[in-house]
């Protein structure tokens, strides 16, 4: 954007300019300390605090600009911009600029698996289009827009992903990203506590259907009978899966064959665990519908805390998988340990996940049943509700910790050589925690 003018980013905003510099910034930063030279500051307001009070701040350490509300907006030196609402402002910057890149904008929801679908897509695009995909967490009604800002000139396929947790998020988010193809990873019981059922978690994801163009193209698993209900009249709808337009024919060492509208795909991921190769027929799926034609070898960077390998000292592999956790979710990161062949002992590290209303008691009781088809040799649990999965888990040995600091102290003397060891909960459980503190132990050990 850095060749737009003062006065253009001021009206793309909604804002009023107060006066600075005629050209426009090359960055966007909504905290004061992360301000490099030329970033505009968007100085929002918090549940107990206002960006705007670090508007000076912002500027004297090299700001392009500030944009905050009337209040913190006299009395600064340098390019204001002057907004009642500083988030809306963002989010209107981000649909113009969003208009002007003139880019395929490609939009990613689900339950679960929509980061790691998000990252594989973007490793199978980047080497035909100049392709940006949303970085980490920046996929709520903040994030996105300053993911969309990060997206250079000459962008040609932008890949967002979009999180809700509540009804009518999906479609605010759809309205600032404007997609030209949706995709819907799945359907789970994550969110229950807000949303109440499936059916209800189905409509609020297929707000991004709805909210695509009549050329556009959505994205859908061939095995979800429950968006059948919302399928737009218009786009085209491209299904994912057994049975659908793209689907997994084959795995081997070597690699995997996908059947694809007909024809056969031949790729060699870095992985071969059941949950990522469902992602890549998604992101196949996704990427052929654009014209883009996948095969061969490709690496993909995965986004931390999400499947993250880790080796510790003493020949222990740690799967750090502890974003987020859900019942869909947890199911596939325990087939994934299930299926490890070249484990000696499995172990895992389970904490509460959250969210899901009356019936999570239920799921947690669940849990402990996977956990022994899982062939888990010790498992320990996490918070009151995992506690539960320890009524149900056979066949090894069961701990309880109170928090992430116990958890670490109680496994850390048990690891062997060999061990493979998942860590996974709800973010609130602070689970990353076991993984930091079991790297110092048994680096010291």
């Amino acid at each position: 954007m850095k060749d737009w003018s003062a006065e253009r980013v001021a009206a793309a905003a909604g804002a009023r300019l107060l006066g600075g510099r005629p050209d426009g910034p090359v960055g966007f930063v909504i905290d004061s300390r992360e301000v490099q030279p030329g970033d505009l500051f968007i100085g929002l307001a918090g549940a107990h605090d206002d960006g705007g009070r670090f508007a000076q701040q912002a500027l004297e350490a090299g700001a392009w600009g500030a944009l905050v509300r009337p209040r913190y907006a006299h009395g600064l030196s340098g390019t204001i911009l002057e907004h009642d609402e500083p988030l809306i402002a963002l989010q209107s910057l981000a649909r113009a600029w969003r208009q002007a890149l003139g880019a395929t904008v490609i939009a990613i929801t689900g339950s679960t698996g929509k980061t790691s679908t998000k990252d594989i897509l973007a490793a199978l695009l980047v080497e035909h289009r100049a392709t940006v995909a949303s970085r980490g967490n920046l996929n709520t009604e903040i994030g996105l827009p300053l993911a969309i800002l990060s997206a250079p000139a000459g962008t040609e396929v932008l890949v967002l992903e979009l999180a809700m947790r509540a009804k009518g998020e999906i479609a605010e988010l759809a309205a600032i990203a404007q997609p030209d193809v949706g995709l819907i990873v799945n359907i789970g019981p994550a969110h229950l506590e807000q949303l109440r059922s499936l059916e209800a978690i189905a409509a609020a994801k297929a707000e991004l259907l709805a909210a695509l163009p009549p050329a556009g193209t959505a994205i859908i698993p061939a095995d979800e009978p429950l968006l059948d209900a919302h399928l737009p009249r218009g786009p085209r709808v491209v299904r994912f899966g057994p049975g659908g337009d793209v689907s997994l024919s084959s795995v081997t060492d070597e690699g995997v064959e996908l059947a694809a509208f007909g024809e056969l795909r031949r790729l060699d991921p870095p992985f071969r665990s059941a949950h990522l190769l469902s992602d890549l027929c998604a992101a196949v799926a996704t990427a052929e519908s654009i014209g883009v034609h996948t095969g061969g070898r490709f690496e993909v960077e995965l986004t931390p805390l999400r499947g993250e390998r880790v080796e510790l000292a003493g020949g222990v592999t740690l799967i750090n998988d502890c974003y987020n956790a859900n019942p869909v979710s947890m199911r596939a990161a325990l087939a994934e340990l299930a299926d490890e062949r070249s484990a000696v002992r499995r172990i895992a590290v389970l904490g509460d996940m959250l969210e899901l209303g009356r019936e999570g008691p239920g799921f947690h009781v669940v849990l402990g049943e996977q956990a022994t088809d899982a062939r888990v040799l010790i498992l320990v649990t996490v918070g009151a509700l995992a506690e539960l999965a320890g009524e149900t888990f056979v066949g090894g040995e069961h701990f309880h910790a109170a928090d992430a600091d116990e958890a670490a102290a109680i496994l850390a003397p048990l690891l062997q050589r060999g061990d493979l060891v998942l860590v996974k909960a709800s973010r609130a459980v602070g689970l990353e925690r076991v993984a930091r503190r079991l790297a110092l132990m048994r680096a010291g050990s």
